[in-house]
């Protein structure tokens, strides 16, 4: 596993200590944590997200969309057969799943809806006013005296 360095970052940032638990939450994800269920991540514009998740087999009661501090945590439970099935090939997985998502502080999760097997996620940036760009007016103090040296006298007589 890698460790990653951030102590020059964080001797010139504020605030920002939660990377490296964010960084560390990644490292210990394996691949196969990754690989099910599928998902996209799509920009769809400059302030608009989607994460559309195949859940296929999966009713919109066995999903459940939640966000705590920052995080959107998306958990399919399986429902169990009451006369389970014989299956020649099964392909299809079925089984219950927890998707982590860190969200940045400008991120909220604007609705969740299920359509054809896929479940969208839609995200949108919502910059608050104090954090967008504003220009500070300069002011004009009084200007400062000019002393005057007297004239310098000629030497050159």
């Amino acid at each position: 596993m890698r460790a990653f360095d951030l102590s020059p970052l964080f001797r010139s940032t504020i605030g920002f200590d939660h990377l490296s638990r964010m960084l560390d939450a990644a490292g210990r994800l394996d691949d196969q944590t990754l690989a099910y269920p599928p998902y996209n991540i799509e920009k769809l514009d400059d302030d608009h997200y989607r994460i559309t998740m195949a859940v296929a087999g999966f009713a919109e009661a066995d999903l459940d969309v939640t966000v705590t501090n920052h995080t959107l945590v998306i958990t399919g439970k399986s429902r169990h057969e009451e006369k389970p099935a014989e299956y020649l090939h099964r392909g299809i997985a079925g089984r219950s799943f927890e998707r982590r998502f860190e969200l940045a502080d400008t991120i909220l999760v604007d609705g969740a809806a299920l359509v054809n097997g896929l479940l969208h996620v839609d995200l949108k940036r919502e910059i608050p006013e104090s954090a967008k760009p504003r220009s500070i007016p300069i002011e004009m103090k009084e200007r400062p005296r000019l002393i005057e040296s007297p004239p310098a006298e000629d030497k050159a007589a």
